[in-house]
């Protein structure tokens, strides 16, 4: 495969909910240094993809509200890179709208499309099952996706079910959205479900061959414009048809449903960090195995917490708490169990409900 026709599109428009108080509507998440590595997780995942991609390949798309911290945090990138979705549609009108500028760029690209907040911790590794996928997709004409061996049964992640095969490119059985403990765990001990990592890689041909299929409305959406793409016309074009678009998931409205879609069981180091309980797992922690992000903060016979000060001039103390998340900003005190932190997102649509948007 030609170097030059391997593309990269970055998703990156997303708030963060369950990061919530430090991910904000302003500020999300993949526009932080969440790890304290000097990087925000956008630049991390770009830095990643340009390693076996040409920069000016690469695509993000986000809110439109976001285009000055994008073109801040990646300074070098090229304003067409930057593609601005003036609502918020869930990653089918996302990766469609990265599909036809592409296509007009190339029509001989190979895509991976993968989320702006994933943490991989084996980036070589990484790499290697990409252009593995990269390759199979395009001899096969198929719709590839990266799977990662579970190595617990967590109800935070979506599931992909494989058809058993010595290959190491396998046929996919179904999807699952995010089950519940039960569930999670008879998918464990099964041996053959993968947790869904929100990566796909595909030919154009064959992503166009799949939204015109499974997606049709969508694509012919899309399609009204194709003389649009890369021309002064584009941005009026988008803002007119994409707050029209339905709102619906790349595997909801398409992974789902095709048949021709494969996964590559794979172990690099992944996480989501969709919550402040994948993060605990993995930021360094003190003898307490307490995981503390920032300063000022002391703790006394307190054990296995998720603490985050964004304020250095306030200081927290805990005292005999075990197993709390706790997050202090400057608009916002969270402290919640561990274990209840899938409730954080509801938290956070209860505020806005109840405080308005001054708080989220």
């Amino acid at each position: 495969m030609k170097k030059e026709n391997r593309y990269g599109v970055i998703m990156a428009g997303g708030i963060g909910s369950r990061f919530w108080p430090m991910s904000r509507t302003e500020l999300p998440k993949q526009f932080i240094d969440v790890l304290g590595t000097g990087q925000t997780l956008m630049q991390s995942t770009f830095d990643r993809l340009k390693s076996f991609i040409p920069a000016e390949n690469i695509l993000i798309v986000t809110n439109s509200e976001y285009q000055s911290l994008v073109s801040e945090q990646l300074p070098n990138l090229p304003q067409a890179n930057i593609l601005l979705e003036p609502a918020r549609r869930n990653t089918a009108p996302c990766i469609a709208y990265a599909s036809f500028v592409i296509r007009q760029r190339n029509p001989e690209a190979v895509v991976v499309t993968a989320p702006s907040d994933h943490l991989i911790l084996r980036p070589n590794e990484f790499v290697a099952s990409v252009e593995q996928a990269m390759e199979f997709a395009l001899e096969e004409d198929a719709l590839v996706t990266l799977g990662i061996t579970p190595s617990r049964p967590d109800t935070g992640y979506g599931y992909i079910q494989f058809e058993p095969s010595k290959k190491e490119v396998k046929p996919v059985k179904t999807f699952t959205e995010k089950p519940d403990l039960d569930w999670a765990k008879k998918f464990v001990e099964s041996g053959d479900f993968l947790w869904n990592s929100g990566i796909f890689i595909w030919s154009i041909r064959s992503a166009m061959f799949a939204f015109q299929k499974y997606l049709n409305e969508m694509y012919q959406t899309f399609h009204e414009g194709a003389q649009a793409y890369g021309t002064p016309k584009e941005a009026e074009f988008i803002g007119e048809i994409y707050p029209k678009c339905r709102n619906v998931s790349i595997d909801y409205g398409l992974m789902e449903k095709a048949d021709n879609v494969y996964v590559i069981p794979s172990d690099w180091g992944w996480s989501d960090l969709g919550t402040w309980g994948s993060l605990y797992t993995h930021v360094q922690k003190d003898e307490q195995k307490n995981a503390i992000l920032g300063q000022n903060v002391l703790t006394y016979n307190s054990h296995r917490n998720m603490i985050a000060n964004e304020n250095s001039q306030k200081l927290i103390v805990l005292q005999d708490v075990d197993d709390v998340i706790v997050v202090d900003t400057e608009h916002a005190l969270l402290i919640c169990k561990k274990s209840q932190e899938q409730e954080i997102k509801q938290i956070v649509t209860n505020v806005k409900l109840e405080k308005g948007d001054r708080y989220i």
